[in-house]
């Protein structure tokens, strides 16, 4: 099954990078790609049980669904998601 996610933070191909990488990683989960204008992040698994882990762990790296966190939890993802950018950019081929 095919899942999307609209995601916010997302600036460049460093965050699509990194965003690809630590999904790929995670089991079950597979064809991950990044539409970084659109902040869409889609993925492939075999049932829905790994979305909600999808999105926590895209919350961890500083890319929360769009309009889940507000106030200075927004401020904190968009701080993490700099960080993640920096290690997409350092790790791109």
């Amino acid at each position: 099954m095919l899942f999307s996610v609209e995601v916010e933070n997302i600036k460049c191909g460093g965050c699509a990078n990194s965003i690809e990488s630590k999904l790929a990683a995670l089991d079950g989960i597979s064809q991950v790609s990044v539409e970084i204008e659109a902040g869409l992040v889609t993925f492939e698994s075999e049932d829905d049980t790994p979305v909600e882990m999808v999105k926590t762990k895209l919350t961890s790296m500083g890319y929360p669904e769009k309009g889940s966190l507000e106030g200075m939890e927004a401020v904190g993802a968009k701080a993490k998601s700099f960080v993640s950018c920096a290690v997409g950019k350092m790790t791109q081929d």
